[in-house]
């Protein structure tokens, strides 16, 4: 079994009674927010190391790390084989800053996209537009429906119902 499985298996585990459930995520989420304080902090530093000398510099369970390396991977310049990674496997964690606190934003991890660390990174008025960016990319738009006595809008010059709407 991979980490990544061994990660999974642990942390949407279905025993848990739902207290456990909610000291577990606590505990995960307030690991995860200082390690992301840590990086957030040096961010033209790129770090980089074995699955295990990052848990270690960071101070963490193994399995912490690896679930903070699954969080963190869609955000990454170069995404790291999370699926077959080991204890030994060379990660980086060299993030796009924007995709980061979007994906933060999408991830709705108010305790990471409203670190103090990103006012030094990202200015106050970009972070909005790319908070606004990224609500509006899970905002499903429906187009204006047509109408039976509507124009078709094959451009036909029919009507809708005498045309593409006929066996509709």
């Amino acid at each position: 079994m991979t980490l990544l499985e061994k990660w999974r298996n642990s942390a949407y585990e279905q025993e848990r009674d739902a207290r456990a459930e909610q000291m577990f995520w606590a505990n995960y989420f307030n690991l995860e927010k200082g390690i992301y304080e840590q990086i957030l902090k040096t961010p033209d530093e790129p770090v980089s190391g074995t699955v295990k000398e990052l848990a270690d510099k960071y101070n963490v369970d193994l399995m912490i790390m690896v679930g903070f390396l699954d969080g963190i991977n869609d955000s990454l310049k170069t995404p790291n084989p999370i699926e077959t990674m080991e204890e030994d496997t060379q990660v980086s964690l060299d993030y796009d800053m924007e995709l980061l606190y979007k994906n933060m934003v999408g991830a709705k991890a108010e305790w990471l996209y409203e670190l103090p660390e990103w006012d030094e990174l990202i200015d106050a008025d970009r972070r909005k537009v790319l908070y606004k960016e990224q609500k509006l990319s899970t905002t499903v738009v429906k187009g204006k429906k047509v109408g039976r006595n509507d124009p078709c809008p094959c451009g036909s010059g029919l009507k809708y119902k005498k045309c593409c709407g006929k066996n509709a």
